[in-house]
């Protein structure tokens, strides 16, 4: 019997003849097998190390006169040998590559019929929405109650034919791609591809079936824009070609197609959010939330896992019971009969594909009940499918009032923050003006972000110069301290309204 316990130098032993192969064997050339061999009688010293191909019977003969001479054996001996310890290794080359590609299959989970039975009674529990936004809590998500559960919904929303996206904001250090780490660790392994470094063909050469449905992380997106267009081609056209040059098995140029299937779901981080604007309409913007309390939040829960007082437990198990939530949702239609009546903002930028977010995220509302929703069947096409209801839209509407709000400021996240820190603090002094050098002393903000800012807030003139000049320096004074609240207010309207229209409408 062939012994390979030894991975560098397989051993074969007869009662005539003692055999090393040596560096083991190669797997990615099943036309040849190449080996380095040593061989020897048993109980000598005379060793003849040789490296030949088994499968060339020119080489093979040669060797077996070559070792019947030097180790005064016979040839039918060696010979016989020599094809005993190529079937031998025959086999377990294949079992190698059985192994191997067992190995590169992705792992997936089967729910045991109890696993299961929980995760389908838990998708069945009133105030679903608000149950799972605390199991993201108990899970270990602390704070960001609104981002965590949109962020959730959204990788949810992969296994639908529409998923959505996510780029998630904020300065250096504020807890960006904790925030999605953590809420990526409650979909299941099997459905998420996590991403550091990618060059920029990368994308191009997964199986074309690869990709479908599958979540995308990117850690850092400064760190991958080589790989940006690919992931919007994805994002916007559900799949992406590339055309190369190939050499087929005769030599001949030939040009082929590479192509990838979608749809999938993709999520990132940065701090800067003017660079991926391109990126950012095909987005949900989710920015960190960046308050004293929420740094207060996160330090006690520091304080409690390093005194043991967490209970990991109780975790893991939360974490555990989303994982299986998510395996437990099938693939199915939905179709929303209130879409046609449903209304956006006047002031969200990029309108028709803020809408299209929009509809998509109450869809995917939908999907995550579907155990909620009756299954109804299309008559003329068979298509089985469920519909959304008032609830789910007012829900939506709780959840997106913040990304509308967003997408309806003149201001970025950044620039926005200052604003408001900076009218807080007047606020708080009755204050009506304020120098450069008091707010950066104050709010400690870098000089050259405060300069940024303040040319953006007189371009969209929320400040103004009241006096100074260049050499003494100038006193500013804000010109209009409820522009962020009036449009709020303003969303908050229309969607209570459109709401109100739908429940009479329905009851009519």
């Amino acid at each position: 019997m062939l012994d390979t316990s030894n991975l560098n130098s397989y051993e074969y032993i007869t009662k005539h003849l003692e055999l090393h192969i040596l560096g083991g064997i190669k797997t990615n050339k099943l036309e040849s097998l190449r080996i380095t061999l040593s061989i020897q009688k048993l109980k000598h010293d005379n060793v003849l190390r040789h490296t030949l191909d088994l499968y060339n019977d020119n080489q093979v003969e040669k060797f077996v006169r070559k070792v019947a001479e030097r180790l005064e054996i016979g040839t039918s001996v060696v010979r016989r040998t020599l094809q005993e310890v190529t079937k031998e290794l025959e086999n377990y080359r294949f079992l190698l590559i059985e192994q191997y590609e067992a190995s590169m299959m992705p792992y997936r989970k089967e729910l045991s019929a109890t696993e299961e039975r929980e995760a389908i009674k838990y998708l069945k529990r009133k105030d679903l929405l608000l149950k799972t936004n605390e199991l993201i809590g108990k899970s270990g998500v602390i704070g960001e109650q609104i981002n965590r559960l949109l962020m959730y919904l959204i990788f949810t929303s992969r296994k639908t034919n529409n998923p959505l996206h996510c780029i998630s904001l904020g300065s250096s250090g504020v807890g960006k791609t904790h925030l999605q780490s953590k809420v990526s660790e409650l979909i299941p392994e099997e459905d998420k591809i996590e991403i550091t470094v990618l060059s920029a063909n990368a994308f191009y050469y997964f199986n074309r079936t690869e990709l479908q449905h599958k979540l995308i992380l990117i850690e850092d997106l400064d760190g991958a824009e080589s790989v940006l267009y690919p992931l919007r081609e994805l994002q916007s056209k559900k799949r992406i070609t590339k055309t190369v040059v190939h050499k087929d098995a005769r030599g001949n140029t030939k040009t082929i197609h590479l192509t990838v299937e979608g749809p999938v779901s993709v999520s990132g981080c940065t701090t800067q959010e003017s660079i991926y604007e391109d990126n950012s309409n095909r987005n949900f913007l989710l920015y960190i939330d960046e308050s004293a309390e929420q740094d207060i939040r996160i330090m006690n829960y520091q304080r409690l896992i390093s005194a043991g007082k967490i209970n990991e437990e109780q975790e893991h198990k939360s974490r555990e019971l989303l994982k299986d939530v998510q395996r437990v949702l099938k693939p199915i239609k939905v179709i929303n009969p209130f879409a046609e009546y449903l209304e956006l903002p006047q002031s969200v930028f990029k309108p028709r594909r803020t809408n299209s977010h929009y509809l998509q995220f109450i869809e995917a509302i939908t999907f995550y009940k579907q155990y909620q929703r009756e299954q109804q069947v299309n008559e003329e096409s068979g298509e089985v499918f469920i519909e959304t209801t008032i609830e789910d839209i007012q829900e939506a509407n709780e959840l997106i009032q913040e990304v509308l709000l967003r997408k309806s400021d003149l201001l970025n996240g950044a620039c926005r923050s200052f604003f408001e820190m900076l009218k807080a603090y007047l606020k708080a002094n009755t204050q009506t003006t304020f120098t450069n050098a008091e707010i950066r002393r104050t709010l400690r903000i870098n000089p050259s972000n405060q300069k940024r800012y303040m040319i953006q807030l007189q371009l969209a003139e929320l400040i103004q110069r009241a006096k100074g000049d260049k050499r003494k320096g100038y006193v500013y004074e804000v010109m209009n301290y409820e522009d962020y609240e009036n449009t709020n207010k303003q969303i908050e309207t229309l969607l209570n309204t459109t709401l109100q229209r739908l429940e009479v409408q329905s009851s009519s």
